[in-house]
This record gives C-alpha cells, sequence and structure tokens, in this order.
C-alpha cells in the first residue's frame, strides 16, 4: 500500500493514521518549498502548480506551515489537501474562479488540518471550499470569517462528510444585501457532520441542506454571540437520516426565532418519514425575549422527534 494513498485516505479518512504517514517520510520534512506532492516528493512555489502536477490523477499534496494567499482548482482526479502539521496551515483570502479558495470537481476531495479565512466575493457566496462535483471529506478543518464555510452545487451520486471541523463568524456579509450560511449543501446524495462546532454565526444558517439524507452527530451549535442567524438546521426540501446527540443553544439576535430545525419549509422535494431527532439538548440565553419551537416540520410526514432535553420555553415540535 503507497504511503498516502488517495484511494486509502478517502476511503479510510483515519486522522492519526494518516498523521503518521505524512510525518514518516524524510521528502515530507525536507521539502524546499511549501506545497509537496507526498507519492512523488517534488514541491512546488503554488498549490496549483502542485495540483496541475498529478495531470488528472490522484495524490497527496503536503502543506508545510504557514500563512498563504493561494487557492486552487481541482478539475480531476482524487485529491487530499493535506496540513503536515494540523492547524499551522492559514489560507487567507485567497479566491480562484471568484468561488472560494479551494474549487473542487474531481472525483473525489478530502481537506484536513486546514484553516480558511477571509474569503469574500461580490456575489455573497465566497467559501472556503466550493464542492462542484465528486465526494468530499472534511477532517480537522476551521472556516472563519467569511462568508461561507462549505458550499455545493449538484451532485446526486456524490455525499459530503464532515468530522472534527469548526465554522464561526460566518454568515451575513455587511457589504453584500444577502445571507450565505455556515455550510449549504445542494442537491449531493447525502450530507454527514459530526462533533463539530458551529459559533457566532453572522447571518444565513448554520447548516442548510437539501440532500435526501441527513447525519448530524455530537456535534455543537452556540448561537449565543450570533448576529441575525436563521435556523440552527434547515431541510427546506425535506430528508431523512439522524440528528442526534448534538447540543444547541439559541441566541437573542435572531433573523428568525421561531424554529431551531426546519424541515421542508420550502417544499416537500423528497421524503422525510422517519426522520429521528434525538438525544439532544437545547437551551436558551438569558433573557431570551420569545418562545420557540425545537423542530418545525413544514410536512405532514411523521417524524421521529423523542428524548431530547429542552429548556423552559422550547416548544418539542410544531406543525406549519
Amino acid at each position: 500500500m503507497n504511503r498516502c494513498s488517495p484511494d486509502w485516505i478517502i476511503t479510510h479518512a483515519s486522522p492519526l493514521l494518516l498523521i503518521a504517514a505524512l510525518l514518516a517520510g524524510p521528502a515530507s520534512a525536507q521539502s524546499r518549498a511549501p506545497f509537496t506532492v507526498a507519492e512523488s516528493g517534488q514541491s512546488f512555489e503554488s498549490l496549483q502548480d502542485a495540483v496541475n502536477s498529478l495531470d488528472g490523477g490522484d495524490g497527496t499534496i503536503e502543506i508545510a506551515p504557514g500563512r498563504y494567499k493561494d487557492c486552487a482548482v481541482q478539475e480531476e482526479g482524487r485529491v487530499a489537501f493535506v496540513a503536515r502539521v494540523p492547524g499551522t496551515v492559514v489560507f487567507d483570502g485567497g479566491i480562484c474562479e471568484d468561488k472560494a479558495t479551494l474549487v473542487l470537481r474531481g472525483r473525489a476531495s478530502h481537506v484536513e488540518g486546514i484553516t480558511f479565512t477571509r474569503i469574500f466575493v461580490a456575489d455573497g457566496n465566497g467559501a472556503g471550499i466550493r464542492m462542484e462535483k465528486g465526494n468530499l471529506i472534511v477532517v480537522s478543518a476551521k472556516f472563519v470569517d467569511a462568508q461561507s464555510g462549505i458550499l455545493s452545487a449538484n451532485d446526486p451520486a456524490s455525499t459530503i462528510t464532515i468530522d472534527k471541523s469548526t465554522f464561526e463568524r460566518l454568515g451575513l456579509n455587511p457589504d453584500v444585501n444577502a445571507a450565505s450560511h455556515s455550510i449549504y449543501v445542494g442537491r449531493y446524495g447525502g450530507l454527514r457532520v459530526t462533533n463539530s462546532r458551529f459559533e457566532r454565526g453572522t447571518g444565513g444558517h448554520y447548516v442548510k441542506s437539501r440532500a435526501p439524507r441527513i447525519e448530524v452527530l455530537n456535534s455543537s451549535f452556540d448561537d449565543s454571540h450570533g448576529r441575525a442567524t436563521n435556523y440552527m438546521i434547515d431541510l427546506p426540501e425535506g430528508a431523512v437520516g439522524r440528528i442526534i446527540g448534538n447540543s444547541f443553544v439559541n441566541g437573542s439576535d435572531k433573523d428568525n426565532y421561531g424554529t431551531m430545525i426546519a424541515v421542508a419549509a420550502e417544499e416537500r422535494r423528497q421524503p422525510s418519514a422517519g426522520l429521528v431527532i434525538e438525544n439532544n439538548r437545547a437551551w436558551l440565553v438569558p433573557r431570551f425575549p420569545w418562545t420557540t419551537t425545537f423542530v418545525g416540520s413544514w410536512t405532514d410526514e411523521p417524524l421521529v422527534v423523542r428524548s431530547n432535553a429542552l429548556a423552559d420555553r422550547i416548544t418539542t415540535f410544531g406543525q406549519r
């Protein structure tokens, strides 16, 4: 098995083993330029040059510690973008195609240990990652002080998986009269979010997904310092799946304070019957001036909403 085979990274996504593998080889440790292709040992001064060197194939790009203005577009293959030392790589303001720091439309992509910040574009949809095609795995990443964290197009054959990541101060750009979201997923096959944190939103929803399958597990949504925020989780066309073991704090500076989790608020495009929302905790900031509903449903399909610990003035379920 190759030391940093993209097949292995994307299929198994084991961060501890991946980090050990990345640190094992002398070529990685001694790279002269910041972007090194693990399989060839070649190093490049620009991230796009490193991607281009793969010639549409598969590979792992190891990134040295630093703050970069780079951006890159992946057109083909399976590519892993991995911080050599997790948490030491920051992409600051780099934008490709007037969209995002990473514009990804290959077969699959893996992003690990990287921070994305200060991504602003004229239409209000600047993102750390713009996912246009293929599977995506994001591990131990941070998205902060931008319009969007992750924004996707439509690819029903693919999925997006996010683990151990942070989304902070994302949403409305004061210079653009439009709201963005911490995560916005179009009509992908599915979205899975685990062990992640959402906080201090500046507009829009924390998670908005049009995918027919949703999993949000063991994550936190802290809106106590949010500004002009909306739903915590928005499933605007319905979805099946699980929202389990999360914590939610509803702040008082809300664009929409009436619902925390919204199901089929725009249209009933896909089934929601059997969607499980259980074992979550939700409470309100002190002096929250309204009552609110934990789960609001715009469909008459039966949802499973049970065993959630809710503070006073939070109603469990509301039929809209």
